[in-house]
């Protein structure tokens, strides 16, 4: 198992590159649906202004990051997919009920169904695309056998 540092960097770019494949597929495919705004959106988000791709980029390697320090202690009997789609369900959860209270907004979408069916599909995918992307980044930094 890599080192601290090596999982919880190797979680922040699994996260990372399963945003941009994973997340906003979903997000592309529900947009094809017309439930979402087009994908890979790029117009700015407050206090600086990034673009919400970078941002969303950012914050899901954050999630990819803790995952990969917490993942010693994560139960190994179920696939990393699996675990994967559990941080994808806490994701969603705090985006759904802690986010908005941060930002002064209607916790859960205002309690709109859809508000839930998107962010479960689109944080679920995403979270399954970590524990996918992740376990192979760890194999690529395994102690080779002298």
């Amino acid at each position: 198992m890599p080192t601290s540092l090596n999982r919880a960097v190797l979680g922040f770019v699994a996260a990372v590159i399963s945003v941009l494949v994973f997340h906003q597929g979903m997000w592309g495919l529900l947009h094809l649906l017309g439930l979402m705004p087009p994908w890979y959106p790029t117009h700015g988000v407050p206090p600086f202004g990034v673009p919400l791709i970078i941002d969303l980029c950012f914050w899901g390697g954050v999630w990819g990051a803790v995952f990969g320090l917490v993942l010693p202690w994560l139960p190994n009997s179920y696939p990393m997919w699996v675990l994967g789609l559990g941080l994808g369900i806490a994701a969603a959860l705090v985006g759904l009920f802690i986010v908005p209270l941060i930002k002064g907004l209607p916790i859960a979408g205002g309690w709109a169904v859809m508000a839930f069916v998107r962010s479960f599909l689109i944080n679920g995918c995403w979270g399954i695309g970590v524990g996918l992307i992740l376990p192979l980044l760890m194999r690529q930094v395994q102690p080779k056998p002298a």
